[in-house]
């Protein structure tokens, strides 16, 4: 696929502009993990509001990843309610239960399989108080979202502002769960990118002109937000592997000490960032999801490292690659 989108079978290996401007193309692939296996640990809790709404309380910190709205699908899907329905409280460690931390794309997989896991214990519970009421065995009814009803007969049901209540008067059954998950495996999730540069053989500056990616994260849970994360990833690595450096004076000062020196990619440096997904299914993660948080960021490296060297015939295997180095390189071939 990504073959197709960057339109290797015609860019490759390079194209000789005039000027001393060359294009070229470059691929590399990568995988990483999700969440460090038998280490990781995630944990959410549950409650169902008297209002019939529900408050999800997790120890995972949202960094911009989009954390809280993805665990709130994860509880909406099973507990089958509008998103809306579902009130996120985020990280904070007087009230939240343990979470060993946002990282080593972990979240999603380890802290989501935690969401979904106490959102079944939840509708479990409230099936169990829900067939209470109903004076009926728990395995006789059925939960729409809604109500609690009566398979035999649908007519006989209770909202969950009823079953709520009857929890908080007179009835033993909890309607707040806690769940933890931690996994033995760290599935890991794979991608493919393609770089097209645009080298100045005289100057040594080197321009991603497009970049087109390919994903395989499991099933996404929140299409829009993974791309989001793909493409601030691979901004991320392109940065890495053209501009952003740190070197120290003789005093161990850094000489990059703002913004102004550490050059970070903004949007008029970079032509066109393109993510598409090849979804699989993880049978271990949260409806079939594995991580995205680390992967995108691998790829722009060794594709852009390629794509110079197949511009100029030099492989380079530090990072970052400077228009001085090339540069140099090039007048080394020479």
């Amino acid at each position: 696929k990504v073959r197709e989108m960057i339109d290797w079978e015609h860019k490759y290996p390079a194209r000789d502009l005039g000027n001393g401007k060359v294009r070229a193309v470059g691929m590399g692939m990568a995988m990483q993990g999700s969440g460090i296996s038998g280490m990781d640990v995630g944990s959410a809790t549950l409650k169902l509001n008297d209002d019939g709404f529900y408050s999800l309380i997790i120890g995972a910190a949202d960094m911009g990843t989009g954390c809280d709205t993805t665990l709130a699908q994860i509880a909406a899907e099973v507990l089958d309610c509008p998103l809306d329905n579902i009130a996120v409280f985020g990280a904070d460690t007087d009230t939240s239960p343990y979470d060993s931390g946002s990282y080593a794309s972990s979240t999603t997989y380890v802290t989501g399989k935690a969401t979904e896991k106490c959102a079944m214990k939840l509708r479990e519970q409230i099936c169990k108080l829900g067939a209470e009421l109903l004076e009926c065995p728990a395995d006789a009814v059925e939960f729409d979202g809604k109500v609690v009803f009566e398979s035999a007969d649908p007519t006989r049901q209770k909202t969950l502002s009823e079953i709520a209540y009857a929890s908080q008067f007179g009835h033993m059954v909890p309607l707040e769960a806690t769940e933890t998950h931690t996994s033995p495996l760290s599935p890991p999730p794979y991608m493919v990118g393609a770089a097209e540069i645009e080298l100045d053989k005289e100057t040594g500056e080197v321009k991603v002109v497009d970049y087109a990616a390919c994903v395989d994260c499991g099933t996404p849970i929140n299409p829009n937000l993974t791309r989001v994360q793909a493409e601030g990833g691979i901004l991320q690595g392109i940065g890495m592997a053209l501009t952003e450096n740190i070197t120290y004076d003789a005093k161990g000062w850094p000489m990059e000490n703002s913004f102004m020196q550490y050059k970070i990619p903004a949007r008029v440096d970079i032509g066109h960032i393109r993510v598409e997904f090849e979804s699989s299914y993880e049978p271990n993660g949260p409806f079939g999801a594995k991580s995205i948080g680390e992967v995108v960021i691998n790829t722009p490296l060794p594709a852009i490292a390629d794509a110079i060297y197949n511009a100029i015939g030099t492989r380079f295997y530090e990072l970052p690659i400077t228009p001085e180095q090339v540069a140099m390189a090039v007048e080394e071939n020479r």
